[in-house]
């Protein structure tokens, strides 16, 4: 399956090519957070495949009532799981809290919202036979693509649930690669194939599917 995956910047080569070639036959396009709205809802019109998000640090808090605050024609996957082009798809947006602001928590509050995932990924394991094909974020997980103690530090408990769920992917933004060449951006963690998105990345992911 062809992913179209992108994160914390706006690429003017996915502008311009999304819809033709080599951009074409995305089956899914997944946005790792701290992307304008307004870039998303762009994307999924011209590519016309479904488009899943998490918000990032710098994106508004989501409110029902207010469109600046979620992108029109998309799927917010922030806190959910859920099941899109046959792919069992979870997602964590934010980034860990270093100052005052949205979408930040600390790593117990991490903890939490990952627990709430639990009761539906198992009924992922009881229907499907297996929990989980891709983890959605923005931050990464801690000790990969990540830099401890500053505003870059990757969240254990997403440590935590790959090890549980053994997902195939694992998609994450927030750590921008070009800071460091020494740091690779695709990093394997136990069954997951860690990847940072920044800024975007075409994928061929070979999954279990179940129609």
């Amino acid at each position: 399956m062809r992913v179209l995956a992108i994160s914390d910047e706006e690429n003017e080569r996915v502008y311009s090519l999304i819809g033709k070639a080599p951009f074409e036959k995305i089956a899914l396009i997944v946005s790792c957070g701290d992307l304008p709205y307004s870039y998303l809802e762009y994307l999924v019109t011209l590519s016309q495949a479904p488009l899943v998000y998490v918000p990032g640090n710098h994106d508004p808090r989501y409110r029902s009532q207010d469109p600046l605050t979620y992108a029109e024609g998309c799927l917010n996957l922030d806190g959910q799981v859920e099941r899109v082009q046959g792919l069992l798809l979870a997602g964590l947006g934010g980034s860990i809290r270093y100052r005052p602001g949205v979408n930040q928590y600390t790593q117990e509050e991490m903890f939490l919202r990952v627990w709430k995932l639990v009761p539906r990924l198992l009924l992922n394991r009881i229907v499907f036979h297996r929990w989980l094909d891709i983890l959605v974020t923005h931050a990464p997980p801690f000790g990969i693509h990540d830099e401890a103690g500053t505003a870059h530090e990757g969240f254990r408990a997403f440590n935590w649930l790959l090890r549980l769920t053994r997902a195939s992917y694992h998609l994450h933004g927030h750590f921008h690669a070009n800071w460091s060449n020494l740091r690779s951006s695709m990093t394997r963690y136990g069954a997951t194939q860690v990847v940072n998105v920044f800024p975007y990345r075409m994928l061929e992911l070979h999954v279990p599917f179940v129609p």
